[in-house]
């Protein structure tokens, strides 16, 4: 079938998107659905920094690929070996396919599913291979799901069926943004009620960092970020106080104000400075957690003393250390419940022609979850 969708052919570009349009608008060929994957009809799809990275060239990736990652739509096709699905059915779809056999997804680990991150490093299906085609060429996969398009083929292992109330805007943010940043918060650190908590980088996945924080009971709530509107936004979703990141004392004040530092630090700006102050604010015994994707060249340096000698504990987290057909049904009750208020992270609509202008908006930091609705 035919559909549109953004493709990235050249990573680098410069900045402003809208002038240089590293994302083309191109009508390509979309091979129907193969074995134990589905064809959906993407209704909203969100756009993140790991979007963004690709781009910048951040994080590299084949090209020319097809974006997007944290969508919801409508199943319109299934593939042989597909049972639990039916057309019609809303699903959420999520960036690493579990393959369900290797040793991390036997683990309860299916985040770092060996496969999965295979068939994504290299821009295919979890199958194998690619259903996108341009004049005759393939065209590659993003994370599996190529999302900035108005159909998209993934494998039955990428999608997770929600009820069909939730409006598609909301239920799109449940693919990377929630389980990222909630996750961290609930699955990776385990944040304990009546403890402290500092989130650096006040983005879609902070944001929700913070507000997770806030529903497992943080009695303090660090936010820090470099620009004032967010850290005035954070007020509102509940932090106890806040910092901004240009001012050359914050770590001290940070420090200062928490009595030698907070019990969980959480990084989410995907830099090295803010992974750096997470550390350094992280008070002895304490756990730094960091989801941020810096370029793979930055190394970060710090003292080997202190992990021993303060039981510091330094720890990644992918996925939201997610496993998603358990945890999305949860945080979409969460948030239902009013728990996790993650609507009101959303800064607005776009089409799909003005995606271009949209990163650029997201570039600058002006905004935290724009949302493309076809």
């Amino acid at each position: 079938m035919k559909i549109r969708a953004a493709i990235l052919h050249e990573i680098g570009a410069a900045p402003p998107y809208a002038s240089t349009q590293p994302l083309k608008i191109e009508t390509l060929d979309l091979d129907a659905p193969g074995e134990s994957e589905i064809l959906v009809q993407i209704k909203a799809a969100g756009l993140c920094h790991s979007d963004l990275s690709v781009i910048s060239g951040d994080r590299p990736r084949p090209a020319p690929m097809a974006l997007g990652h944290e969508a919801a739509g409508i199943v319109v096709e299934t593939g042989a070996g597909v049972h639990d699905l039916e057309v019609g059915d809303h699903v959420v779809l999520v960036f690493v396919p579990s393959c369900g056999g290797c040793v991390p997804c036997a683990e309860g680990r299916p985040a770092l599913c060996e496969p999965g991150a295979q068939s994504n490093l290299a821009g295919e299906l979890l199958n194998g291979g690619r259903r996108l085609h341009l004049n005759g060429s393939e065209v590659h996969h993003h994370l599996g799901v190529s999302a900035f398009a108005d159909h998209a083929v993934v494998s039955r292992r990428s999608a997770i069926k929600i009820d069909k109330t939730l409006p598609f805007v909301e239920a799109a943010l449940f693919g990377c943004a929630v389980i990222t940043g909630a996750g961290a918060v609930f699955n990776t650190a385990r944040v304990k009620a009546g403890s402290s908590v500092a989130v650096i980088g006040l983005g879609g996945v902070g944001l929700n960092a913070l507000i997770a924080a806030h529903a497992a009971g943080a009695r303090a709530i660090i936010a820090v970020d470099l620009r004032d509107d967010k850290l005035a936004f954070a007020r509102e979703l509940g932090a106890t106080q806040i910092f901004n990141a240009r001012n050359p004392d914050c770590a001290d004040e940070i420090r200062n104000a928490t009595r030698g530092g907070v019990d969980y630090a959480f990084e989410m700006a995907g830099s090295l400075p803010a992974l750096e102050l997470a550390w350094t604010i992280t008070r002895r015994g304490g756990e730094t957690v960091t989801a941020g994707l810096p370029h793979p060249d930055k190394r970060l340096s710090i003292p080997p003393v202190q992990l021993v000698g303060e039981e510091r504990t330094l720890k990644g987290s992918y996925l939201g250390s997610c496993v998603p057909l358990r945890d999305i049904p949860v945080y979409i009750e969460l948030y239902r419940a009013g728990r996790l208020p993650v609507n009101k992270l959303m800064s607005g609509l776009a089409p799909l022609d003005e995606i271009n202008g949209a990163f650029d908006r997201l570039a600058a930091g002006e905004t935290i979850r724009q949302i493309i609705t076809f």
